[in-house]
């Protein structure tokens, strides 16, 4: 069967407040879904935001140059709604950028995680439990471009429209297989960790650079790279890809023939060549004391320096990730689902390695370090068993 979507197409802030007031003439929890530009523009905000309640057709709302007026006329209705949305995790940023936020989540693309589910992203889900074929190729495209074409706003609405339907029969098989603890745990975990905004010392590659005028470069290449995109509301890969961008502070090219070895430089324009190589060497003709400090080693070793410096806890750190799998297995959930392997490690770092930790306190420790209580009550028992 194939989606077929009417829906509200909101693109007047004076719509906004009626629009607003006809969610509350729905039904049921409110499926949610924005769709943003983050590959074109300086930021992940929202160029488009779906809703959508029993009862009443979609709503798709153009919040763009009006973004105070959605708010205002949006947030005392939305965060008084139970929400549904898919991979959620995707969508709140732009979502707290508007100012709303749920009180309460289900977040399907999670609940097929715990259930095991081999394909969870939403057409897959809609086609499977649904039977509906949802149209693909659009995940990708540029919503911030005006006029939208109609296939973009089509596509939008069918983001939200099966979102409750989904629901239901992903409600019943939690319960069937009693995971709905876990489920709800697991989905107020979802809004207790804002988005943090990228740093320069963030970047993929940044942890590669340890000498201080590797990290100078960056720390300045970066800093004038968000100036640029977010002057030209432009995505600041677009401006300057971070591979690029690492590999100049690695490298501090100090000439054009230098500066073209890297990979990615040679499309950059000659002028632009220029630009970014007269900031190589402004970033290191600043005064050294104002240079950033070299990065802090983590109190937990890399794995590699581990193996070859404790050995004899590094075994227990590859037992328990054994026992880990094995009881993520049982209940067919992902082993990392269960426990972040990097919370194991440091775990028996520092019951091991540190003595700053007793396997009688390892409950409290694993709540306070961020693990929902189905996950310590699950695995507590085997790391107390390990580390006894």
């Amino acid at each position: 069967m194939k989606a077929v979507t009417d829906y509200l197409f909101i693109d007047d802030p004076a719509d906004f407040p009626a629009a607003a007031r006809r969610l509350t003439e729905g039904y049921g929890p409110l499926a949610v879904d924005t769709e943003r530009a983050g590959g074109f523009r300086y930021d992940d905000r929202a160029f488009l935001v779906q809703l959508y309640r029993r009862g009443i057709p979609p709503i798709v709302v153009d919040p763009e140059g009006h973004r105070e007026a959605f708010t205002v006329a949006f947030a005392d209705v939305l965060e008084d709604l139970d929400w549904v949305m898919h991979a959620a995790h995707t969508d709140l940023p732009a979502l707290q950028m508007l100012r709303v936020w749920p009180r309460r989540l289900f977040d399907t693309e999670l609940a097929g995680r715990l259930l095991g589910l081999e394909k969870v992203n939403l057409s897959a889900m809609v086609g499977a439990f649904l039977g509906i074929d949802l149209p693909k190729g659009h995940g990708a495209e540029d919503f911030s471009q005006r006029p939208l074409p109609r296939a973009l706003l089509d596509y939008a609405a069918d983001d939200v429209i099966y979102l409750p339907d989904l629901v239901d029969t992903l409600a019943e098989l939690l319960a069937a297989s009693g995971k709905t603890t876990i489920a709800q745990q697991e989905f107020a975990h979802l809004l207790t960790f804002p988005p943090q905004p990228e740093r320069w010392d963030t970047v993929r590659g940044a942890a590669t650079l340890t000498a201080p005028e590797q990290r100078v470069v960056l720390e300045h290449l970066w800093h004038e790279r968000d100036r640029i995109a977010r002057a030209k509301d432009r995505a600041p890969t677009r401006v300057l890809a971070t591979k690029t961008l690492v590999d100049m502070a690695r490298r501090q090219p100090r000439t054009q023939s230098e500066l073209r070895r890297i990979a990615g430089a040679q499309r950059l324009r000659r002028g632009h060549r220029k630009f970014w190589l007269e900031h190589v060497s402004e970033a290191l003709s600043t005064d050294r004391a104002l240079w950033p400090p070299r990065p802090q080693h983590a109190d937990v070793p890399s794995k590699s320096a581990w193996k070859s410096t404790h050995p004899g806890s590094w075994e227990v750190v590859t037992a328990l990730r054994e026992d880990v799998a094995e009881l993520a297995a049982d209940i067919e959930v992902e082993s990392t689902r269960l426990l972040k392997p990097s919370l194991l490690r440091e775990v028996v770092w520092q019951v091991v390695e540190k003595h700053s930790l007793h396997p009688t306190s390892l409950r409290d420790y694993l709540l306070r370090r961020g693990a929902r209580p189905w996950q310590v009550e699950l695995v507590a028992p085997l790391l107390t068993a390990r580390l006894s």
